[in-house]
């Protein structure tokens, strides 16, 4: 009988890397001014992500695209339940008006953390409009969001924790579920 707190990996490496690099591409097709798009990943997982696809998108575009990050953990409704974790800073390069913001993490599941992301966003400006992209949605939502670009949709159970990790470049490397 298998391990009920066993994990598992999925999917392959090049499989991840190639569904982010098509992310980067839908957001270039969405976008055509790469100068109007300003990636910012959501801090812990999104912002090595960010960082790889603004590099990704930079070559697409040929010019480079901004990048920065954004802490929620001041804007979360779910304090009584979470606790506070260690907050790291928000970094946005600019201003934000007339700017299509996308909003990069690496696992969508309650939508809880993209909410906050987006109330600390808009403390800061008020952009042209703001997209989501995931390297993976596992569903699970409590909140009305969706994602514009999705690498890789995985079910999972509600109980089940998913971890991205990424090389140093940022690039997606694996994805571990666990009981």
């Amino acid at each position: 009988m298998a391990d009920p707190n066993a994990s598992r990996t999925v999917p392959e490496a090049d499989a991840l890397a190639r569904a982010w690099r098509r992310v980067a591409h839908e957001i270039a097709e969405a976008h055509a001014d790469g100068g109007a798009v300003i990636l910012v990943g959501i801090q812990r997982g999104g912002v090595a992500l960010a960082q790889h696809l603004g590099e990704t998108l930079g070559g697409i575009y040929g010019q480079a695209v901004a990048v920065g990050s954004v802490e929620p953990g001041l804007h979360r409704d779910d304090l009584s339940q979470r606790g506070m974790a260690e907050l790291r800073p928000t970094e946005l390069p600019g201003d934000l008006a007339n700017k299509v913001v996308v909003l990069i993490d690496d696992v969508l599941s309650t939508g809880r953390t993209v909410r906050a992301s987006i109330d600390a966003v808009m403390a800061f400006g008020r952009p042209q409009c703001i997209r989501l992209a995931v390297l993976i949605d596992r569903g699970h939502r409590e909140l009305p969001i969706r994602p514009d670009f999705v690498g890789k949709n995985l079910p999972t159970h509600p109980d089940e924790h998913v971890e991205v990790r990424t090389d140093n470049s940022g690039t997606p490397i694996a994805v571990t579920i666990k009981k």
